[in-house]
């Protein structure tokens, strides 16, 4: 009755328990490096300090606007590198979540699976 209810554990709550952490720091990697925002707001000035809409003569206005044309090509290279760079590491972990989620499901059976090698021949000698 207690390796039922172990198993039952195991492939009951436990497993939910695992996903739902799996899931939460996937969540959390996300508003980690804000994609969503990120992509809203791709084209916008990057920390603009006195490129402002200045009024005057062309050379000043032609002087502002390239001034903001080069801080939203700036911040749009940036915004692309922390998006691309939280894509993958929310890739890799999502991967290594998937390979613990299989460990955990596979977990409980190894004992056995060694015992059975050991009985037939399989398991590793210490002698070489």
């Amino acid at each position: 009755m207690f390796l039922v209810g172990i198993f039952s554990w195991w492939y009951g709550e436990g497993f939910v328990l695992r996903a739902k952490l799996f899931k939460d720091r996937l969540k959390s990697s996300a508003d980690f490096f804000s994609i969503g925002l990120l992509l809203s707001t791709l084209f916008e000035p990057f920390r603009q300090i006195s490129a402002d809409r200045a009024g005057g003569s062309i050379k000043i206005q032609l002087q502002s606007f390239f001034d903001r044309l080069l801080s939203r090509f700036i911040g749009a290279f940036m915004r692309i590198l922390m998006i691309l760079v939280g894509i993958i590491v929310m890739f890799l972990q999502g991967l290594f979540g998937c390979l613990v989620m299989v460990f955990w499901l596979i977990l409980p059976f190894l004992p056995v699976a060694g015992l059975i090698a050991t009985l037939i021949g399989l398991a590793l000698s210490w002698r070489i």
